[in-house]
């Protein structure tokens, strides 16, 4: 599984907190983890909304299979994830938000606070969060007794997320198109993106940007 870590441009200096509790959490497993930033010193501050199309497109276009995110509270980035494409966005606090969110929800974005409540020795909630999301296979159920009806639940869930949303390409024609085009030709995300994206379709559209 190859996971993306980026996070709002206002939570930029928690970057590499973030992405260091990510590959720890999954230094055992055979994940790769890509950090697309937002990094503490690039000239442009990209707003929570900006990030999520960056994710959607990221997972529409099939370059990463997970996208571990954030903003100051958390549930900024996860509203604004959950309204765009391609995107079943958990909001994680704490280790047990984490785990119920793996196993039952398996969604593939997680959005976490880095600002709310992120004190002294923040750091090892966010730790203990990430172990929590990605000790145990995504999407097994939980409790044992309840796992297929929970994995037929989610399946449902998702069929209703992807009918129920237009496709990104669809979308973007609509909206302010500095804003989209800010976000979309953020080089860590673009750069990716054409080099590993699966989607062409989406691609040459990025490519028309």
């Amino acid at each position: 599984m190859t996971i993306g870590v980026i996070q709002a441009s206002s939570q930029s200096d928690k970057n590499k907190i973030l992405e260091k509790s990510v590959k720890v959490a999954v230094a055992n497993q055979d994940h790769e983890v890509i950090n697309f930033g937002v990094f503490g010193n690039e000239k442009m501050n990209y707003s929570y909304v900006q990030v999520a199309l960056c994710i959607s497109m990221l997972i529409e276009s099939k370059a990463v299979d997970f996208v571990v995110t954030g903003c100051s509270s958390g549930q900024g980035m996860m509203l604004a994830c959950n309204s765009l494409p391609g995107i079943l966005c958990g909001y994680i606090e704490n280790p047990t938000d984490a785990y119920l969110f793996g196993r039952i929800n398996h969604g593939n974005v997680a959005s976490y606070p880095l600002g709310l409540n992120f004190g002294w020795a923040g750091e090892i909630n966010l730790q203990n969060t990430m172990k929590a999301l990605f000790e145990e296979p995504l999407g097994i159920g939980y409790p044992v007794e309840d796992a297929q009806r929970k994995m037929e639940d989610t399946l449902l869930l998702k069929k209703i997320n992807a009918l129920s949303k237009k496709s990104l390409i669809e979308i973007i024609p609509e909206l302010d198109q500095t804003f989209v085009k800010t976000a979309l030709t953020y080089d860590p995300v673009y750069n990716y993106i054409m080099q590993n994206g699966k989607d062409e379709k989406r691609k040459q559209f990025l490519r028309t940007m």
